[in-house]
């Protein structure tokens, strides 16, 4: 299962949700007034009305109204970092690479002290063949004072490192991670997932069961339970995590794999 760093759309909608403006209500009016003006927003609150409006057309997986929301609010607001970030999200869902790379770019430099939006740009560079830069983004997002969770950008650069290949520097990211927040449910998965993929499933087994004492389950950490049970020989306790798996996460892409016979 392929992992990637964490984008942000959650600051996103927070600054949205903080916007509100009112219509002026349409009253019956004696004929010697003027009828009321229509209210018509200022070009930044209508963009950020059809930012919202992108991203939950994006949730709906209709990108063509995605775009087209998100191309309007660009018209409106070309300034607003948050705006350029939405345009990069709905460019990269579209494939569209060469756009998504201008957006995130614009909403890097427009938002530089906002490290969220850092936080999207690190991914955007990771998930496209920059590691070094994507690490280097994440980095500086942990030390940003104003980011409150500096053990996420940890765990993103971790990923990162880990999909270039440099399995130790992700390890050690992924324990900054647990030394920030101890038994934080990504790190302890991904330094479970990396003693698997080593071969060491007791260790796997550990991080799995660390996981599972303090967190909610999840199908991707009941899945490398399976595996590592699996690994080690013990059928019969592979069978509880495939039991939990199909019973707790139907629909997961998990369950589906196991059905279909892909087990490993």
């Amino acid at each position: 299962m392929k992992r990637q760093p964490a984008m942000r759309c959650g600051a996103v909608s927070a600054m949205a949700a903080a916007l509100a403006w009112s219509l002026s209500a349409c009253h019956s009016t004696p004929p010697y007034q003027n009828p009321p003006h229509t209210y018509k927003p200022e070009p930044g609150q209508a963009a950020v009305a059809n930012m919202q409006m992108a991203l939950e057309y994006m949730r709906l997986n209709n990108l063509a109204r995605a775009r087209e929301r998100i191309e309007r609010a660009l018209g409106e607001a070309p300034e607003n970092p948050s705006v350029q970030e939405t345009a990069g999200l709905v460019y990269e869902r579209l494939g569209e690479m060469s756009k998504a790379q201008h957006a995130y770019a614009a909403a890097s430099r427009l938002g530089k002290q906002d490290p969220g939006i850092q936080n999207s740009y690190a991914g955007f560079l990771c998930r496209t063949g920059k590691a070094a830069a994507g690490e280097k983004l994440f980095l500086e997002v942990a030390r940003n004072p104003t980011y409150q969770t500096p053990e996420v950008a940890m765990v993103n650069a971790g990923v990162c490192v880990s999909g270039s290949g440099d399995v130790l520097d992700a390890e050690r990211y992924f324990n900054r991670a647990l030394a920030i927040r101890p038994n934080m449910p990504e790190a302890l998965l991904e330094l479970g997932t990396l003693a698997f993929d080593r071969g060491d499933g007791a260790q796997a087994l550990d991080f799995v069961q660390r996981y599972l004492a303090v967190n909610p389950a999840s199908p991707e950490v009941l899945w490398l339970g399976y595996r590592a049970e699996r690994k080690l020989g013990d059928n019969t306790a592979a069978a509880g995590f495939a039991r939990r798996i199909q019973m707790e996460f139907p629909e997961s892409q998990q369950a589906q794999s196991m059905r279909a016979g892909v087990d490993r």
